[in-house]
């Protein structure tokens, strides 16, 4: 059998804790994932339970305090060059045109064809007739959309995703989403998709891996989306099955985002 894409083994990291001196504190413990190649899997779990540090730990971003990432069975030493990593947070750089921030990795690679690739790929996300403007000169989700190209214009065999639309409204989000699974259908990417959101979740994904709450957080559930694809994500929350894998995942999640509420409530 070939090897996963992604695969996480034994993840525990632990911060010294900015609190209280000299104490530390473990975010996620004991964490095995993998993902295979083609393969999108979405992580969900409360706030602060560690989705974010998982990422970056596929990313090679952080290494671990224990356990092991391996890529395509090859262990992770430094950054994983073989990933792209689409942030929560804007990532664009002012000073460069939404046709620049999608050249700069590929100029920084050595294409020689940067500037038509790049081309091409606001083209895809349909920002063709906007490669001139700077960010300031973009909505939110076009802003997005230029995120989405610059880093998938790199080819990167594993594509990372820490809730890249949590901060659209509802109609443009819709939109993204099924952008994304367009263009993952095209190339079948493997995908590690970070969200708070159980509905993108279930819409997008082939599993659903659900994270306690912290600290300590560790998968406590997972669940195979047996719906057929293509996928529209409006259409798709109507049917049935949709309904019955809210339910199940739900019935996992709901105390662990009301222990994590209440954590949030009670933290100094």
């Amino acid at each position: 059998m070939n090897p996963p894409a992604l695969a996480l083994a034994g993840i525990s990291c632990t911060f010294v804790d900015r609190e209280r001196p000299g104490a530390r504190y473990t975010a996620v413990r004991d964490v095995t994932l993998d993902v295979a190649a083609g393969e999108f899997v979405s992580v969900v779990g409360p706030t602060g339970c560690g989705k974010s540090t998982l990422l970056n730990v596929a990313a090679g971003l952080l290494a671990p305090s224990t356990g092991s990432v391996s890529v395509f069975g090859t262990p992770l030493q430094g950054l994983n060059r073989r990933a792209g990593y689409m942030f929560q947070a804007e990532s664009l750089m002012p000073w460069r045109t939404a046709l620049g921030n999608v050249m700069a990795g590929l100029e920084f690679r050595g294409d020689a064809d940067a500037r038509e690739q790049a081309e091409a790929w606001l083209r895809r996300v349909g920002l063709g007739a906007f490669g001139e403007r700077y960010p300031h000169q973009l909505s939110g989700g076009m802003r997005k959309r230029t995120s989405l190209a610059q880093t998938l214009a790199l080819d990167p065999d594993i594509i990372l995703m820490d809730e890249p639309f949590g901060a659209l409204d509802i109609q443009t989000r819709q939109l993204m989403e099924n952008e994304v699974l367009e263009l993952w259908q095209a190339k079948k990417k493997a995908v590690l998709f970070i969200t708070h959101d159980l509905d993108e979740a279930i819409a997008m994904s082939d599993r659903v891996v659900v994270l306690s709450a912290g600290p300590g957080s560790r998968p406590i559930g997972e669940f195979r989306i047996d719906m057929a694809r293509p996928r529209d994500v409006a259409e798709i929350k109507v049917t049935p099955r949709f309904v019955e894998l809210h339910a199940a995942i739900w019935a996992v999640l709901r105390d662990e985002v009301l222990a994590g509420y209440a954590q949030q409530l009670t933290a100094p």
